[in-house]
């Protein structure tokens, strides 16, 4: 049992916890919590090490013994030390060091986010919570969009980093993306407080990237460019714009209500023609 606060492992993780750039650098992130542990499992994110402690739930010594058969080394230490190195107020008692890695992005992409400047690391996490919730195939985050790997990203995301492609990438990279597609890129649609259309008047049941911008400024520059069409959300009670991720929710889910209206009149005639 692991008793030091000193043990490098454990000092390891504290760095992986509070530092962008050693996430980065070990190509490595951490998870807190039976839920996120088990999320990463029954997803084939196989952990490089799991810490634990005596007074985990019997739930949580399953994940362990589970992990121990996969392989994974898994360490029994003091409820004192493992809290120095976890990144909430109430440890669960179980964390998981996680290979980063992205799942494929999409060869004809149908639905997509991208969120740019979202700087707010609980906003992004909820913003990609909801899109695996609503069936985004992807979401791109240029520079200058908080680490999807932070701690509290990750704790909001609720376990969509193991079903969501997330993929953090230049603007050059993504226009290569698209313009690498056989079919070409899909319509651009930007969220903006100021112009476009009202959102409930677009048609988002062809192919699409929808793009939101930060908390403080909005999308940058470069997002302007690629977008080829403007929405934004009518708000008659005055408020001059929403949280992101709120905002997200409610053109992420316009998206999902007009394709499942498009898919029910379709099957609608399909019954009168037989």
């Amino acid at each position: 049992m692991i008793t030091s606060t000193k043990n490098s492992k454990i000092q390891w993780i504290r760095t992986l916890q509070k530092q962008s750039k050693e996430r980065r650098e070990a190509g490595a992130f951490v998870v807190e919590g039976v839920r996120l542990v088990e999320e990463a499992l029954n997803s084939g994110w196989e952990p490089l090490l799991i810490f634990y402690t005596a007074g985990l739930s019997s739930t949580g010594m399953d994940l362990v013994s589970r992990a121990a058969n996969l392989g994974v080394p898994v360490e029994e230490a003091a409820p004192a030390v493992l809290k120095t190195a976890s990144d909430t107020e109430t440890p669960q008692g179980i964390l998981a060091v996680l290979r980063q890695k992205s799942l494929d992005l999409p060869v004809k992409p149908n639905f997509l986010l991208i969120a740019d400047a979202v700087r707010d690391p609980g906003n992004l996490g909820t913003i990609l919570r909801t899109a695996a919730a609503a069936g985004v195939q992807a979401v791109l985050l240029p520079a200058g969009t908080v680490d999807p790997f932070s701690p509290k990203v990750l704790r909001s995301g609720m376990g969509a980093h193991f079903r969501l492609p997330v993929h953090s990438m230049s603007w050059d990279e993504i226009q290569q993306y698209f313009t690498g597609l056989e079919e070409g890129p899909p319509a651009m649609y930007i969220a903006d407080s100021g112009s476009g259309q009202p959102y409930t008047q677009a048609d988002f049941r062809s192919p699409l990237v929808l793009i939101i911008g930060g908390e403080a400024e909005g999308a940058g520059e470069q997002a302007d460019l690629i977008a080829n069409r403007h929405v934004h959300i009518p708000m008659p009670g005055g408020t001059e714009s929403l949280n992101a991720a709120v905002a997200a929710a409610v053109l992420m889910f316009e998206v999902v209500r007009q394709r499942a209206d498009a898919r029910g009149q379709k099957s609608e005639v399909r019954s009168q023609n037989s």
